[in-house]
């Protein structure tokens, strides 16, 4: 009994070293410091959105128009800067923006294995916070920002050509269902 006393004591003072050394900073700061992680990739998805409207504006000037005023105007403002730019650019702008997409995905999908893996320590006890506004507002932002750059990219398919547009797309549908299966 002495044994495992002395083995209860040394557990116990290596359990509180680890929560020490752990928990310096509190858990609402890492979620604070993630949600505006989040918050900054989705606004700079936002901006290349803005920045490939404004392209195809000044390069093709076909009629997408009313895309520009449903939003607020928001594509017409970079027009001045970005309308200089070749067409060539309109790729790659897509590429680094589906980039940015997938990078935006890979986090609302952490979180959610978070969330789950919190609700099934929940079973044991733990403390768990049930509320899924954040969770479902970040669902509902990633996929917004979607449906926004997969309707630049179709209205660019011509510019895209034929071997770009089929393997963004293939993209488009791994990042959607990929959301939808978590």
């Amino acid at each position: 009994l002495r044994l495992v006393a002395v083995l209860k004591a040394i557990l116990e003072g290596e359990k509180a070293a680890v929560l020490k050394r752990d928990h310096h900073l509190p858990l609402s700061f890492h979620r604070r410091q993630e949600e505006l992680k989040f918050g900054l990739g989705l606004q700079r998805l936002q901006h290349r959105i803005r920045e490939i409207q404004a392209l195809r504006d000044g390069s093709a000037g076909d009629g997408v128009g009313p895309q520009v005023a449903a939003r607020g105007g928001n594509g017409a403002m970079q027009s001045p800067m970005t309308g200089a730019a070749p067409p060539q650019e309109l790729p790659t702008l897509i590429l680094e923006a589906v980039k940015e997409l997938e990078l935006a995905k890979q986090q609302v999908l952490k979180r959610i294995q978070i969330w789950k893996r919190q609700q099934q320590l929940a079973g044991n006890g733990a403390l768990f916070e049930e509320n899924l506004a954040p969770l479902q507002k970040r669902c509902e932002s990633l996929v917004e920002v979607y449906f926004q750059l997969h309707q630049q990219v179709m209205a660019a398919s011509a510019e895209l050509g034929a071997e770009l547009l089929p393997r963004l797309l293939e993209r488009f549908n791994e990042v959607l269902s990929s959301l939808v299966k978590r």
